[in-house]
């Protein structure tokens, strides 16, 4: 029995013996301090800002023709198709314009008869009016030698104010008649612009047909252009933009253009900038040049161009990312012996991607510019990466 219980007792102590070992080969790990948020940095520079103003335009041709027809007719050919190169001169389709042209051939007519019956009167009643100053002058001439009388004379100057007066009425009244048959035969042909008097649509200019609306058998549309010809082997950039903008730029300021369509972008130069607003829309067109070695731009296609201006030299500027905002007050983390600094500042200019800070930093301060959502004033940073 007391040997039982010896053996029983040494291997309970060599138990605890082994459990004792394997605690000492697993020591307890402290959890490490923080080492703060992790953040990235860059130091704040002085540079060169401008303001950017982004506005959407088109592409256009320097000399493009647009070809309409003010009346309803019928198509009974076409002859050429959007794409085609065309010669001035050329026919471009044939519309069904009898009554018409019998207008504008009537409007012509009484026209041409207006200003020959004005021209024929003015003949005759300028002769009549040099008759009788030519007798007057003869009168005079013969009073000087006793052989006429004072009143002679003055019946002569009678005649001759009577002539002038009748001429001078009778011209008005030929000229208003002259302007009336003007203005009726200008409203027709403005309706018939670039159409012969077989009802043949004529290229006015050489060059490319971007558009070709007539379709054969159909009628013509009132409200669309017939055909358009773009005559330029050079385009041009036309954009509208607000009144706030005009005074800011001037003919030789350059712009950045971008024409997604064409996979271009290129420089520009302001050729003009309107004076007049739009009645209707109330912007104002601002023309730009395209540069010559620019290719693949077409008439019509979309054009985003970017103004620079109000430029800022020696300024401090910085990631607008890295600007955050509380109401109205604009503020960054600065990072100053390990520790976030709150920081509030005033902006000035803003153009692509970056801000103007008037004041709030100073030259080399360590702007946060990732991670600084995550922060409060006077919480411990880590910089993991950007400038030290």
């Amino acid at each position: 029995m007391n040997h039982k219980r010896m053996t029983s007792w040494l291997l309970a102590a060599g138990v605890m013996v082994s459990l004792a070992g394997c605690g000492s080969q697993t020591p307890v790990q402290e959890e490490p301090e923080s080492a703060g948020t992790a953040v990235q940095v860059e130091t704040v520079n002085a540079d060169t800002i401008s303001a950017e103003n982004r506005v959407s335009g088109k592409i256009a041709a320097e000399n493009e023709e647009t070809i309409m027809v003010a009346t309803s007719a019928k198509c009974t050919a076409v002859y050429a198709q959007a794409g085609d190169m065309v010669q001035a001169g050329d026919v471009l389709c044939t519309l069904d314009l009898g009554s018409a042209l019998a207008s504008r051939n009537a409007a012509q007519i009484s026209y041409d008869a207006a200003v020959q019956s004005y021209q024929d009167q003015k003949t005759v009643l300028d002769s009549q009016v040099s008759l009788y100053s030519k007798t007057l002058e003869d009168l005079k001439a013969l009073y000087e030698i006793g052989a006429a009388s004072q009143l002679e004379i003055d019946q002569a100057q009678l005649q001759l104010s009577s002539a002038q007066a009748t001429r001078n009425s009778t011209l008005a009244q030929l000229e208003a008649g002259v302007q009336s048959a003007k203005s009726s035969l200008e409203q027709v042909s403005t309706a018939l612009e670039n159409v012969d008097a077989q009802g043949n649509v004529v290229a006015p200019m050489t060059g490319t047909l971007v558009t070709m609306n007539a379709v054969e058998n159909a009628f013509v549309s009132t409200a669309m252009p017939v055909a358009v010809i773009d005559g330029a082997d050079q385009m041009k950039v036309e954009v509208s933009v607000a009144e706030t903008l005009v005074p800011k730029l001037a003919a030789g300021d350059e712009a950045e253009v971008s024409v997604s369509a064409a996979g271009v972008s290129f420089t520009g130069t302001i050729r003009s900038v309107e004076r007049a607003a739009d009645q209707q829309t109330k912007l104002y067109t601002v023309t730009l040049s395209v540069p010559a070695e620019v290719e693949g731009l077409l008439s019509g296609m979309f054009a985003d161009v970017t103004f620079r201006t109000d430029v800022s030299e020696n300024a401090l500027v910085i990631p607008t990312e890295a600007i955050l905002t509380n109401g109205q007050t604009q503020y960054v983390y600065v990072v100053e012996e390990d520790a976030a600094r709150y920081t509030e500042v005033t902006t000035g200019l803003t153009g692509n991607g970056v801000t103007e800070i008037t004041s709030g930093l100073t030259e080399g301060d360590q702007l946060v510019t990732v991670g600084q959502t995550y922060l409060s004033d006077g919480d411990p940073v880590r910089i993991v990466s950007g400038e030290a």
